[in-house]
């Protein structure tokens, strides 16, 4: 028989079962995770059972006859409706096929038992065990507005400052301040829901995210706990800690995690032997090492097995392979790959296309010959010719490349860009950006127009229009480097990241330097701006982030390549060598 219904929108502090999912309305009954608490008007009487026990003794006898498998994977023994046989051993908690797992580092319980759980608006099955509570700090909301969401079938408890705090950051134009404001805006929608009831959680899919299957609690009243003297009762994130412990007596032994983007707080949370983790879901990559790195190399025997069954035409300048065996379900679109043995000959190619069991690899033209040098640029290894092919490619419309300093990132994109500007006539003009984002302290305020103030943070493009300018001009004098050098700046305009809102770029070449201290969001609405004809390169290096809170697992420019890759129409290389000098090659090694 379903539960009976919870006073409307009453500011009490709830029973733990409340905040049990089993026992919600709809859901598969489950035995109470713990006695009822005291009502905050007056004491209850010691053997007073609640409502929500008082139904589970009245459950149909099929949810009864699954009691003694549910009871066999709890941790410690607890109150059930009707006594169990002896407890069977607990099995490991499994993930169903194809469904991901919880996106924060928490750890299924050793004594987590198999039971099939299901929502009761969409009948979606469930993975085995208990189900978790998670308490979000305010740095988590204010860092990603959809994390409410991101939890799967786990309950989500916000405490009553984590709303205030988030009320003191909806000021502003900032990103921090756009994200309480979408923050805010989301738990409106979740309340105003027709039915909705804070006393009985609020369903996190009811507005359509129907990965989420928990719900969501608010803290209606104040919660009794202790933490140590030493730590200040006034100070926000020790009062969240106090309602992780108050939750994790009250809910006992169901797993309550406090999750955190701030480190100091998950280290005073496990000083305290709170569960703490931090938010994973806004990580594209746990190891920045598997990042895609758009090259592949053949194995030794592939000529040697594939040989017999290859297929080669001509095609223009380009010569055509088409292959198969075990090593065509690794290769992507516009991946290079390439072979290199003593005695045998060697290739160098990109995939062109892939089908079931064949792919097609095209030969690559040698930008490192004098004869197809790009504005006087010459390509001094492997992975350079990689990127100069993708650069001057007129059908690939989005180009990452990553490298450490010096692998020639910057000069490789404006040298393609130069040809394709003046030369070729395929764009009308380059448009460069970067994150304005400080190495160290702030000088201030900067002077002038638009594009003065974004003159210092765009040194490096200064230092290699320098190194274009006399490379393409030869010995014509200095007036013949002047007005070289004016030709090229008339070509290229230098936009703040800050104004890109709204606009469309139509057959325009875009650089965006040092992209690896740009937020996933900030990303797509850069790439957004993509008009017809437009070409976007994005550039960086993963070990030199700025930006707080971004590492190389979260970074817009890992997001953007783990993203893009496969397209047809993109490509990205991992820059491996430095070119600069042989000073900053040992500095980048050693230092």
């Amino acid at each position: 028989m379903p539960l009976p219904p919870a006073p409307a929108r009453r500011a009490a502090l709830l029973s733990p079962e409340a905040y049990d999912v089993t026992a919600q309305p709809g859901r598969t009954p489950q035995p109470a995770a713990s006695e009822a608490v005291e009502s905050a008007a007056a004491p209850r009487a010691p053997a007073r059972k609640t409502a929500a026990r008082a139904a589970l003794q009245a459950v149909p006898t099929t949810a009864q006859a699954t009691e003694p498998q549910r009871t066999a994977g709890r941790s410690r023994s607890e109150p059930v409706a009707a006594p169990a046989p002896a407890p069977t051993p607990a099995t490991a908690r499994s993930t169903p096929p194809g469904r991901k797992t919880a996106r924060t580092a928490a750890t299924p319980t050793a004594a987590a038992a198999p039971a099939s759980r299901t929502s009761g608006s969409t009948k979606r099955a469930r993975p085995s065990g208990p189900s978790k509570l998670f308490v979000l700090d305010t740095n988590v909301l204010l860092h990603d507005p959809t994390s409410l969401f991101r939890f799967e079938e786990h309950d989500i408890f916000l405490p009553m400052i984590v709303l205030e705090e988030l009320d003191g950051h909806k000021k502003g134009m900032t990103e921090v301040a756009r994200n309480g404001r979408q923050t805010s805006r989301t738990l409106d929608a979740l309340a105003g829901v027709h039915g909705a009831d804070i006393a009985h959680g609020l369903k996190l899919d009811s507005t359509g995210q129907r990965a989420a299957g928990g719900h969501l609690f608010f803290q209606t009243a104040p919660l009794d706990y202790s933490l140590p003297t030493s730590l200040p009762q006034g100070k926000a994130d020790n009062q969240i800690l106090g309602v992780v412990e108050a939750l994790r007596k009250l809910h006992a032994p169901r797993e309550v995690v406090l999750v955190s983007k701030d480190i100091n707080m998950r280290v005073k949370a496990r000083a305290l032997g709170l569960n703490a983790e931090d938010y994973q879901n806004d990580k594209t990559l746990e190891d920045g090492d598997l990042l895609y790195s758009g090259v592949l190399a053949l194995p030794p025997d592939f000529w040697v097995k594939s040989g017999k069954n290859v297929e080669s035409w001509q095609s223009g300048v380009h010569t055509y392979y088409r292959i198969g065996g075990p090593i065509v379900p690794q290769l992507m679109i516009n991946q290079f790959a390439y072979f290199e043995a003593p005695g045998e000959p060697s290739l160098f190619a990109r995939v062109s296309e892939i089908r079931e069991k064949t792919a097609v690899l095209q030969t690559l033209k040698d930008y490192g010959s004098a004869k197809h040098a790009v504005w006087g640029v010459t390509t001094r290894n492997r992975e350079q010719n990689y990127a100069m092919n993708l650069l001057m490619d007129p059908e690939i419309d989005f180009v990452t490349l990553t490298g450490t300093a010096g692998t020639g990132k910057t000069l490789l994109a404006l040298a393609a860009g130069l040809t394709q500007v003046l030369d070729d006539r395929r764009y009308t003009e380059i448009i460069m950006t970067r994150a304005t984002v400080s190495v160290g302290e702030d000088i201030g305020f900067l002077p002038g127009t638009e594009e003065e103030k974004m003159g210092p943070w765009m040194g490096a493009l200064d230092d290699n229009l320098e190194f274009l300018a006399k490379g393409d001009g030869g010995n014509a004098g200095e007036w013949g480097r002047a007005a070289t050098n004016e030709l090229i700046r008339s070509r290229i305009k230098i936009k703040s990241m800050n104004f890109m809102r709204g606009r469309t770029f139509l057959n325009k070449y875009v650089i965006i330097d040092e992209a690896q201290n740009l937020t996933p969001k900030q990303m797509k609405t850069l790439i957004t701006r993509a008009g017809p004809g437009t070409k976007i390169i994005c550039m960086g290096n993963l070990a030199q982030i700025d930006t707080p809170y971004l590492t190389e697992g979260s970074s817009g420019l890992t997001y953007a390549v783990d993203r893009f890759k496969g397209w047809p129409h993109s490509g990205h290389i991992t820059l491996a060598r430095g070119e600069r000098s042989r000073l900053a090659d040992f500095a980048s090694e050693v230092l």
